[in-house]
């Protein structure tokens, strides 16, 4: 009996401990719920953040209910003259109003409250500023949404000014996608599953609403894949809050799924979706109003409707069915005037046929004009605030479109993943292998280059050492026609010649005893000419000291030549003329310098006895001053000619 009884107790007593742990597990008391505990709070600030902070607050109690017990402490507010109590309750009151579809009531009470919002925090600002920009974009008031928006972002509660969903409520549904696409997706992250989800569904709303169904449709798919990652996703903590936008995101993606199938006319494929996403909506909002909702039962009539279900027709269009938006308006009217006529009910299927009618005539009268003004404004305020930003805009959209690409291949990349790994590993043993191949062409190329560079080099020095010694030769053939030459002039003449020659043949000699074939070094060059010159005139200019001043000077072999046989005839002028007393005190200074890349300056003096008087007349007839002053035009100068008290100045500059 004691061991019957003791096995009782310990049966009660593990009851008990699994009641507790039930309750302790519940964020709310049993028997309690969002309404209730609403009322239980102490005052009418942490009644407002609590209701803002709630997304699932109808799940036991209407919109209805919280409306009437709102106007109670609103009454109550007002009689104690507390404005800011007065004031929380309005928000809340405007708030339930929209949730019931009332946007009218709710705008009213928001103009009201927006006057007097000047001194809120910036939390409860953001809460009525938002609340203002879905009345607006409820009851199609574009302009003023814009401007609502525009003070979100003065305020800094958003970045930018969007425009998307005002363009696509305006029917201009792939610019809203683009501009949609270019602001949202660059703010998304990559392990965002909830962001994305919100993305891939709001673009496949422009894409459904411009009529690109299939793409929608696959949009949408990727939507639902993305939510379900992030609610089978338990490594994430979702606040309760969270969960509820989750699930209801989930139900509107499984609508928007119907919705698709329907505009393709696949009608069976279309009703388990929507109708798992009214149920789920239905649950998840009680008896908040619900545009997604109203339109997926719109949307579910028009498949029983197709499929000649009549009974379930109006069963989803009574179902107290009170569409808002007058698209809705004209479809419930549609789908009954089309029933009628299906079930030979001409009488009614009029009456709503006249019912379409107005309606249709009413928004034509009403709408179109405002609804153009408004695109015009929307589309100058849009020009105005992305002219700035236009490439940096393209420059997302391109980054957008790679990203799109290279998601919906992410998955066949997985599947191909190892497939590539082994035809990359081929291709790096390959590309190994052809990159030793490679080097040694490399090698083997560079090898004979050089070889090549090497022969050029001999070949240039081969042909500059010839050219030096047939100018030799010419100039022993002239040495041999002096020695049979009595003719004083023509001796004279003939060894000017072979001066000439010589003053060349240094040139090349210079070259071919270089390793720098191309230039040639002035300071060596000059002073083996000043020794040439010297061995001409053996009698002359021995006594005479002669400065060289063109150190670190070199020159291309096209200007060397003239600067050699302007200098031989210069030097040649002074041993011959300007020291006819074979004066120890003799003086030539050469002095030749870079100014610039290639531009440089040439000076030659001599303090011999100058100039005669009649020197221009003479340089006429002269052969050595025409000649000096056709060598200085090829070097794109003029010869100056400086007579002094004592000697000759002979200057120019070159390039």
């Amino acid at each position: 009996m004691k061991k019957i009884l003791g096995k009782i107790a310990c049966l009660i007593l593990l009851s008990l401990l699994n009641l507790t742990i039930i309750v302790a597990q519940d964020d709310v008391p049993i028997g309690q719920g969002f309404y209730q505990e609403f009322q239980s709070l102490n005052n009418s600030q942490e009644r407002f953040e609590f209701f803002f902070n709630t997304s699932n607050r109808y799940n036991q109690n209407s919109g209805f209910d919280w409306l009437d017990k709102v106007n109670l402490y609103l009454d109550s507010s007002q009689k104690a003259n507390d404005s800011v109590a007065i004031n929380h309750y309005k928000t809340i009151q405007a708030q339930i109003y929209n949730d019931l579809g009332d946007y009218d009531k709710s705008l009213a009470i928001s103009k009201e409250l927006y006057e007097i919002k000047q001194n809120w925090s910036l939390d409860a600002q953001s809460i009525l500023l938002n609340l203002m920009d879905q009345n607006y974009s409820q009851l199609e008031l574009y302009n003023q949404q814009i401007d609502i928006r525009k003070e979100k972002k003065e305020l800094g509660i958003t970045e930018d000014v969007a425009f998307y969903d005002i363009y696509s409520n305006l029917g201009l549904h792939r610019q809203a996608m683009q501009d949609y696409i270019l602001s949202e997706q660059k703010k998304i992250e990559e392990n965002d599953y909830y962001g994305k989800a919100i993305f891939d569904n709001n673009v496949g709303d422009y894409l459904r609403l411009d009529k690109s169904y299939p793409t929608a449709l696959n949009r949408y798919n990727q939507a639902a894949s993305w939510i379900n990652l992030y609610l089978n996703d338990v490594t994430k903590i979702k606040s309760e809050k969270r969960q509820t936008e989750s699930e209801i995101l989930k139900a509107v993606i499984q609508g928007n799924i119907g919705k698709c199938y329907t505009l393709l006319e696949r009608y069976e494929e279309a009703i388990p979706h929507l109708e798992q996403s009214i149920e789920e909506i239905k649950a998840l909002s009680k008896d908040q109003f619900s545009s997604d909702l109203i339109e997926n039962r719109l949307t579910i009539a028009e498949c029983y409707m197709q499929l000649g279900d009549y009974a379930k027709t109006t069963d989803y269009l009574s179902d107290n069915l009170n569409p808002v938006k007058s698209e809705n308006v004209l479809k419930k009217d549609r789908l009954f005037a089309s029933y009628y006529a299906r079930t030979n009910d001409y009488k009614n299927e009029a009456i709503y046929l006249k019912k379409i009618i107005r309606l249709r005539d009413s928004i034509s009268a009403n709408k179109t004009e405002m609804r153009d003004q408004q695109r015009a404004t929307l589309i100058a305020e849009d020009q105005a605030y992305t002219k700035s930003k236009i490439e940096e805009q393209n420059q997302a959209l391109d980054e957008s479109r790679e990203a799109m690409v290279v998601q919906e291949n992410r998955i066949q990349m997985v599947f191909i993943s190892l497939i590539f790994t082994l035809l990359g590993f081929a291709g790096l043993v390959y590309a190994y292998l052809k990159s030793i191949k490679n080097q040694r062409l490399i090698a083997e190329q560079k090898h004979i280059i050089e070889n090549a560079l090497v022969e050029k080099d001999s070949l240039l020095k081969e042909i500059h050492h010839r050219v030096k010694n047939n100018l030799q030769m010419v100039s022993s053939l002239l040495s041999l026609q002096t020695k049979n030459t009595r003719s004083k002039a023509a001796i004279e003449a003939l060894e000017e010649g072979k001066s000439r020659v010589k003053a060349m043949a240094l040139i090349h000699q210079k070259l071919y005893q270089n390793e720098d074939l191309s230039v040639i070094e002035m300071q060596g060059y000059i002073e083996s000419l000043i020794n040439s010159v010297q061995s001409v005139y053996k009698k002359g200019g021995h006594n005479i000291n002669i400065t060289i001043d063109a150190e670190g000077v070199e020159l291309d072999i096209d200007r060397a030549i003239p600067f050699g046989l302007i200098l031989n005839e210069l030097v040649s002028n002074s041993f011959k003329y300007a020291f006819p007393n074979n004066d120890d005190d003799g003086k030539i200074y050469i002095h030749l310098r870079k100014i610039a890349e290639q531009a440089g300056f040439f000076e030659y003096t001599d303090n011999g006895i100058g100039l005669p008087d009649d020197t221009d007349d003479r340089a006429k007839s002269s052969m050595g001053i025409r000649l000096m002053n056709r060598l200085v035009n090829q070097l794109q100068s003029t010869l100056n000619i400086d007579k002094t008290s004592e000697g000759v100045r002979f200057w120019f500059n070159f390039k």
